[in-house]
């Protein structure tokens, strides 16, 4: 029996799921009491280390949790579970950590993109049976813009390089924690999990690893999820946003069997964009819902889930929030939410007002959940202009002459899945939305999608150059050499596809091979 602390943030689904894949039953603490008669502890922390740390008081977790480490029974803490140790963290000065470790939580401070997201390695510090099985070379998922700095070396498990060494994953007689997610880190993950369950392993070796570690660019499987007309939910894919071929809605399989395809082929994450309009209150679209149910349980990488997320009333007067539905989405298994033409109507709102509001989706999400849990998903087209004088937008010189000649363009921000554009520019959209406290930019491209003709690298430089956070290149990949294209052409962390990985055209894992030689990705 497995003990899950879960103070009520975030997705513990994807845990839960892969603790039962590995034949044990879970626990859900809801009390104190819970806490204390548990035999091992899990600790999944999700969000910001306010949040957090407030939550725990209020339901009078920290004196359970302290005399339960205090006894010697096997603790493990993820992410924020892990930072809770320590005494306090600066996203937070005013809420003090556990204490049970001495040190504090602070924010990177690199010329990197900041949340530190993606796949990376760990060099290992000391003896310990956390690895046992794995060869000490393996990628583990990271997604944080806070780190610890440990006062005592003897803690320190393992590290890992992002401009400069920091500490993921720490150690003390019966107290384990990582900063990185086990529970999304495919089988590497796994196996972790299974050695802090089966605490009968002795193998006490650390495994070779190395000296410095390096993050992998990721590759993304995308999804378009929508009703077809008899009503079926289904992945389609678009041609400039056109979904219909002959009249129908195009099929190209079902969501959850996709899904667990891309996991077993190689993908890094897994995205679901749910492109059905919403004719009411996007909580009762329950198919979806069970779409990221029955993905959570197979799939053991970080899904995100796109669609519906904002402010609601329904038809009977009833308002809910938008992170009313978020949290609906992160309790059903997603790590992530994606904001699309919301994200554009809070942005028009921040510059006609001149400040934030602190009511919004972005900033209300990024909040109890951490910013790296609120993706911006952006639908720009290009509209082209003879000099930068036409229009009050930043513009750039283009290599791709406007239909009259033109040599320069700014990107437009789309609404209603691209029907409708917007005087808000997709570098401006960007700036405002990462101030509000959005953690990663998904950017799209119109006059790409479906073309099969690369990325827009002027779009994608235009973007990138404009925010500190992290980018995901979307639309127009139509072969593997598009992506080792997108990467060194422009800074980006990740490249997504969705058609070409469909029908079979182009294999995740073809991408892969062809990137291994230039690009650091994860095998």
């Amino acid at each position: 029996m497995i003990t899950l602390l879960d103070y009520g943030a975030g997705n513990v689904r994807s845990v839960i799921n892969a603790i039962e894949k590995l034949g044990e039953t879970v626990h859900v603490a809801a009390s104190g009491r819970d806490i204390a008669e548990a035999e091992k502890l899990l600790f999944p922390g999700v969000g910001s280390f306010g949040s957090m740390m407030g939550i725990l008081r209020e339901k009078r977790f920290v004196e359970p949790l302290l005399a339960f480490i205090k006894a010697g029974r096997p603790f493990f803490g993820i992410c924020l579970g892990m930072q809770a140790l320590f005494e306090g963290s600066d996203e937070a000065p005013e809420e003090k950590g556990l204490g049970v470790l001495p040190g504090r939580v602070v924010r990177f401070d690199v010329d990197l993109a900041v949340p530190h997201m993606g796949w990376n390695g760990i060099s290992v510090k000391q003896p310990t049976d956390l690895f046992y099985g794995l060869g000490g070379d393996e990628k583990f998922y990271f997604v944080h813009s806070y780190h610890v700095v440990a006062d005592d070396a003897a803690v320190v498990l393992t590290t890992t390089d992002y401009g400069y060494p920091f500490v993921s994953a720490v150690q003390k007689g019966s107290v384990q924690g990582t900063q990185f997610h086990p529970e999304k880190s495919g089988a590497s993950g796994l196996t972790l999990l299974e050695n802090f369950i089966r605490k009968d392993r002795t193998v006490s070796i650390p495994p070779k690893s190395p000296d410095h570690t390096r993050l992998a660019k990721r590759i993304i499987a995308c999804l378009d999820v929508r009703s077809n007309d008899q009503g079926d939910l289904v992945v389609t894919k678009g041609d400039q946003y056109d979904v219909r071929e002959g009249g129908n809605v195009r099929n190209l399989g079902k969501p959850v069997e996709l899904a667990g395809r891309y996991f077993e082929e190689g993908a890094d994450e897994v995205t679901f964009l749910n492109i059905t309009g919403f004719r009411d209150f996007p909580l009762e679209d329950m198919p979806m819902i069970q779409v990221l149910k029955e993905t959570s349980k197979h799939v053991f990488v970080p899904l995100t889930i796109g669609g519906g997320i904002r402010d609601f009333t329904d038809k009977n007067g009833r308002s809910y929030t938008a992170l009313e539905v978020a949290a609906e989405y992160f309790r059903s298994g997603a790590d992530k939410v994606s904001i699309g033409s919301d994200a554009v109507y809070i942005v028009e709102d921040y510059l006609k007002r001149g400040k934030a509001t602190g009511q919004s989706a972005i900033e209300r999400i990024s909040y109890v959940y951490g910013n790296q849990a609120v993706v911006i998903s952006i639908d720009p087209r290009r509209v082209y202009v003879n000099s930068p004088a036409e229009t009050d937008h930043p513009t750039v010189v283009t290599t791709i002459p406007g239909p009259e000649g033109q040599g320069h363009c700014w990107f437009q921000c789309t609404v209603k899945g691209g029907r409708e554009g917007r005087d808000v520019d997709a570098v401006t959209l960007a700036r405002v939305c990462e101030k509000l406290g959005a953690g990663e930019i998904l950017l799209n491209c119109i006059d790409r999608d479906g073309t099969n003709m690369g990325f827009d690298i002027e779009l994608i430089k235009a973007v990138k150059q404009a925010v500190t956070i992290p980018v995901i290149a979307s639309s127009g990949a139509g072969c593997e050499a598009h992506f080792a294209e997108v990467f060194e052409a422009t800074d980006v962390e990740s490249a997504l596809a969705a058609g070409i990985f469909h029908r079979r055209e182009v294999p995740i894992g073809a991408v892969k091979r062809h990137l291994k030689d230039s690009v650091e990705i994860r095998l």
